[in-house]
């Protein structure tokens, strides 16, 4: 029975890979998403300021925080999401090997 026992052991370690290159395509789906969001606020933030300009005058310090901290929380989201792809990334180096189950006569 150590066959089957070693057949496990085998099935279940794929099973964890796929899992994680799963959680990962989700996450970096997630992070282009963000990417995206990032990159509206940031020319949302740009034309508003164009704007002010040319009509001769400088944008509104409540509308300039408004738009920063929507870019500024965009950005974090990047961040946290980036952080999760290198933590899957590096846990199965972490992961301990299982150990060698022992033979059963």
């Amino acid at each position: 029975m150590a066959i089957w026992n070693t057949l496990k052991g085998e099935l279940d370690k794929a099973g964890r890979a796929a899992q994680d290159a799963l959680d990962e395509g989700k996450l970096r789906l997630e992070s282009h998403r963000a990417k995206q969001k990032a990159e509206a606020a940031a020319a949302s933030l740009g034309f508003a300021v164009y704007r002010a300009r040319t009509a001769g005058g400088e944008l509104e310090p409540e509308r300039y925080s408004v738009l920063a901290s929507l870019l500024a929380a965009a950005e974090s989201e990047i961040e946290r999401i980036e952080l999760a792809i290198k933590n899957i990334k590096a846990e199965p180096a972490d992961k301990a090997e299982d150990p060698p189950v022992p033979p059963q006569d």
